[in-house]
This record gives structure tokens, C-alpha cells and sequence, in this order.
């Protein structure tokens, strides 16, 4: 069926008003979260995603958050002067490169959206897919460096973090490494759906800068198919960094994830919108 689309914005009272069926239907469900973008860059906007977060987990459901930070390693990389570029929506990282991608990764954004959950009332805990083998990496190709891409995944990490008990709000920078120990830098929506697919998540969604995925006049496509993706990718329509988005959806959604929404982390409560109405808050991929 056909999502509504919302032309309004919402308030959190709004949303839970009838957000109750729902919840049900979420309930004890895995929800990874890949934030990303320049809402990343707003401590107002960080916060107001913290409490969403806060507030999926108080809801019952188990949220895990992936982060990226392609602005912020830009940033430092312009500061450092070093030179990088991008193939196909993905950066080209040497070795200098994916040093500084941790740094900034695994260092100041894990730690400060850590801060911002806490503050809002959660208890989050930051790693990478370091740690505990979370995810081992391999290089994509020789032309792309130390860019990386997942071959095994190990989600008993998270799993203990998100137990009942315990009660931990991961969140995870996609700094990973091979066998070897050498350090890659995989693109966060990549190791978000890998994580998703894993955990068997109820759904799987992707922050970016956007409304969601555009057809060629502009227009938000709310509802998608695994082959609808395909064609987006193959006609053109898709460029640059939503082609490995949308790959990102084909691939979680045939390893087991129920859905992946691609919306804009801009947007207030869009991660409440989406989950707990019927309106939509972006493009829904099954």
C-alpha cells in the first residue's frame, strides 16, 4: 500500500498519538540508524536525534547507531592539506587518509553523539568495527586504498551492549580492519546495512541530506522496490553518493531486513514519523 506522504511537520505529542499500533509492531525489533550528513554538524540537530533515539529505546525497540562523517573528514583533511577524491560516491583513502578517517570517526564524532544520547537520558556506549571483530574488512580495489568493504560480520558485541539488562544504545564508527589488523575505511551506510542484515533488523535507515530518493524531475519517490533500485542505478537517475545507498537497501533487504528508508536526518522526529505513522518520512525500499 501506498505511504501517505506528510507535507507537514510534526510534533514528538503528534506523532505518539497514534504511534501505539506501531510500537507493537516494533517491539523488541532491531532499528540501526545510519546518521549521517550536515545534521551531524548541528548540536541542535544532534540532539534532537538523540532523544528520538532515547525515545525508540524507551518504546521497547533496540536502536543501533551507525555513524558517518564524510563533512567532518573533509574538513580536517582540508586543515591537514591533504589531497582526497571520490569514485563512484565513495573516497579514495591511502593510508594518511584513512589515519585521519579515524581519527575523526572513532575519535571526536563517536564520542560526541555518545555525549548527546547520555544527555538525553540513554546510556550509550562507543565502538568501531574494530572492536571485537564487529566487522573485518578487506580493500575494495587498488584503486580506491585503504577504502574498505565488509567479508564477515560479528554482531555478539551489540548484542550483549543491547540486551534487556544491560539496556546500551550502541553507537558505531565503521572504522574496521582485516585480519591482518590493517585499518580500512568502510562507508557508513555499507556497514550499516551489514550490521542490519545480521541483526535481522525490522528496519534499517539511512540519515543523509535529502528528502529521500528523487526521480529525474525532482519529485520523492516513497515507495521502492529491490528491482525499482536496480533501475534507478542502472538508468542514471542515481549518482554519486546514493548509489551506494540504494545498493546499501538492495543488499540488506535480501539479507533479511524488513524494510530501509532513506530520509532526511534534517528533518524534526523524522525517525518518529517514519516508524510510528503511517505518513512516511522518506523513501521506503521492500
Amino acid at each position: 500500500m501506498q505511504r501517505r506522504k506528510n507535507e507537514s511537520g510534526w510534533t514528538s505529542a503528534q506523532v505518539l498519538s497514534e504511534a501505539l499500533p506501531f510500537i507493537q509492531r516494533h517491539t523488541g525489533r532491531w532499528v540501526v540508524v545510519k546518521f549521517g550528513g550536515h545534521a551531524m554538524g548541528s548540536a541542535e540537530l544532534t540532539a534532537e536525534f538523540a532523544k528520538d533515539v532515547v525515545l525508540l529505546r524507551q518504546c521497547g525497540l533496540r536502536p543501533v547507531v551507525v555513524h558517518g562523517g564524510g563533512p567532518q573528514i573533509g574538513s580536517m583533511l582540508e586543515r591537514l592539506q591533504i589531497k582526497t577524491q571520490f569514485k563512484d560516491g565513495l573516497r579514495v583513502s591511502d593510508m594518511e587518509t584513512v589515519g585521519v578517517a579515524e581519527m575523526v570517526l572513532s575519535g571526536a564524532i563517536n564520542k560526541s553523539i555518545v555525549s548527546a544520547i547520555n544527555v538525553a537520558g540513554g546510556k550509550a556506549v562507543g565502538i568501531s568495527g574494530r572492536d571485537a571483530r564487529l566487522i573485518t574488512a578487506r580493500a575494495v580495489n587498488a584503486d580506491l586504498g585503504f577504502t574498505g568493504e565488509p567479508v564477515a560480520t560479528d554482531v555478539s558485541l551489540i548484542e550483549t551492549l543491547a540486551h534487556k539488562e544491560a539496556g546500551f544504545i550502541p553507537v558505531i564508527s565503521p572504522i574496521s580492519a582485516d585480519d591482518a589488523g590493517h585499518g580500512y575505511n568502510i562507508n557508513a551506510d555499507t556497514a550499516a546495512g551489514v550490521i542490519a542484515s545480521a541483526l535481522g533488523a525490522s528496519r534499517l535507515m539511512l540519515l543523509t541530506d535529502i528528502e529521500g530518493v528523487m526521480d529525474n524531475d525532482g519529485n520523492l519517490l516513497t515507495d521502492l522496490t529491490c528491482e525499482d533500485a536496480r533501475g534507478l542505478i542502472s538508468n542514471g537517475t542515481a549518482k554519486g553518493g546514493m548509489i551506494p545507498k540504494l545498493t546499501t537497501a538492495i543488499d540488506a533487504v535480501e539479507g533479511g531486513v524488513e524494510a530501509v528508508v532513506i530520509l532526511d536526518g534534517r528533518r524534526a522526529h523524522g525517525l518518529l514519523v517514519e516508524l510510528f505513522t503511517d505518513m512516511g518520512a522518506g523513501t521506503l525500499i521492500r
